[in-house]
């Protein structure tokens, strides 16, 4: 069974997913950085392919992205570091997200058949269309069972997230609002329905809220409306604030209640 099923399996709440863009601080932050997030008791690591044009993310990621790319991080490097580091956090799901370009150049399969060699659980593409998943990237999905894991927003029309919900695996990754990534204080009514909405319309995968969980409030909703949350951007600033990976992972901790 895949890592990813096999945490939802034991565990339906309150589970904490963390990003970091691979290649930041330094170019060879990866491993420690998963390894600390590991020994901390994160749930699921999103291991961040940096990119130059990224559509989703904020000025927080986007800047770690500039960072890991003049530090040299390529999606032939990253994964050489996640294989050399999944030896020593053999159960925690990893999850690759990127672009959809550098992965093209790399090859899709090649990338599919590298990512099941050396342990990651399942894929993000913010930038795949649908239409596109199910034409060529579904049959990879099942036959590597690497699952893509889409995306919806507040604009999301209940059609499409019951195809989602149909078609892909893993779990269903909630954008808490129409917005780049980054922190907030608090989520608002209309993204408190949107939450209620998407809950109501019993779907068979899980949900995990990213996109402004910073603090034990955003935490809390997130939490409590889905299956858990994840954080990104206030990562990055904790790993920018401290001296190691270690360190940045427990000031995580502390400003999430956690």
């Amino acid at each position: 069974m895949n890592r990813i099923d096999q945490l939802f399996a034991k565990k339906d709440k309150d589970i904490l997913s963390i990003y970091f863009t691979c290649g930041y601080p330094q170019a060879d932050s990866t491993q420690e950085i998963i390894k600390a997030l590991a020994a901390k008791g994160v749930d699921m690591i999103e291991v961040g392919v940096p990119f130059s044009d990224p559509m989703a993310d904020g000025p927080v990621i986007q800047e770690s992205s500039t960072v890991a790319l003049r530090n040299g991080m390529t999606l032939e490097r990253l994964l050489g570091q996640v294989e050399e580091v999944r030896r020593e956090v053999p159960e925690i799901p990893l999850v690759l997200m990127g672009y959809l370009n550098p992965m093209m150049q790399y090859g899709i399969e090649r990338l599919f058949a590298r990512c099941k060699e050396i342990g990651i659980d399942a894929l993000i593409i913010p930038d795949l269309p649908f239409s596109e998943y199910m034409r060529d990237f579904r049959r990879l999905c099942r036959e590597y069972d690497l699952p893509m894991i889409m995306l919806i927003t507040p604009e999301t029309s209940d059609e499409r997230i019951r195809m989602i919900d149909e078609h892909c695996d893993g779990f269903i990754y909630m954008v808490s609002a129409a917005a780049t990534t980054g922190t907030r204080d608090s989520f608002g009514p209309q993204q408190l329905a949107y939450f209620s909405r998407i809950a109501s319309l019993g779907l068979r995968h899980p949900r995990l809220i990213g996109f402004g969980i910073s603090n034990p409030s955003t935490l809390g909703e997130a939490c409590a409306n889905a299956s858990g949350a994840i954080i990104g951007s206030l990562f990055i600033k904790c790993l920018a604030a401290t001296a190691t990976p270690a360190e940045a992972v427990d000031r995580l901790l502390s400003a999430i209640g956690r």
